[in-house]
């Protein structure tokens, strides 16, 4: 099967997905880490802005690529917190909670899209608020892994201000984004009388 360009960039995206929790895990120095790992994650994010601008300008859409993006998307995110989690302690306790919280509607949405898509064959597009609490979990992960490098000197640095403050953000647009889907997509999952 030859891909087209927006089908490679959600190629290199899950490609990239490996390589940002390997130097998130495993670069010793904390400051490198953090910068690599930023960098990589804002390059992964764009291939995703990307891929669908492009699939959409010049009508490149293919069962392959409404398949692969989300699928994609997911693996970002989920490498993403995963990799915070096991990395930094500090950040552990209240970040564990808004990961568990991502996961959950991130597979809920995908089950409730998959579950439509059977009964009817209907692809479920993403929403304004779905496209918004992708936002939210891309600047809530680079604050997270930058906040530190970029504000060093700052007095109580430790405390992670922006990143609770980015962390709120997207619990708030992550459960606001699945409530949505829920109500609009509820008869896929209610029982049949």
């Amino acid at each position: 099967m030859k891909l087209n360009l927006p089908n490679k960039l959600t190629l290199i995206r899950i490609l990239l997905v490996p390589v940002f929790m390997i130097v998130t895990i495993a670069v010793p120095n904390d400051t490198l880490c953090r910068i690599l790992a930023a960098v990589l994650f804002i390059l992964t994010s764009l291939t995703d802005m990307l891929d669908g601008k492009i699939a959409r300008k010049y009508n490149l859409i293919t069962n392959f690529g409404k398949f692969m993006d989300p699928l994609a998307d997911k693996f970002m995110v989920f490498g993403a917190l995963l990799s915070i989690l096991y990395r930094f302690a500090d950040i552990r306790p209240v970040f564990i909670w808004a990961a568990a919280i991502v996961m959950f509607r991130e597979l809920a949405v995908t089950s409730i899209r998959l579950v439509a898509s059977g009964q009817e064959g209907l692809v479920i597009a993403a929403s304004w608020l779905g496209k918004v609490k992708t936002v939210t979990q891309i600047v809530c992960i680079v604050t997270v892994l930058l906040e530190p490098v970029v504000l060093p000197f700052v007095p109580f640095r430790d405390w992670h201000i922006l990143s609770y403050i980015t962390i709120a953000a997207m619990i708030i647009m992550t459960v606001w984004s699945g409530a949505d889907y829920l109500r609009h997509y509820w008869k896929f999952i209610t029982p049949n009388e």
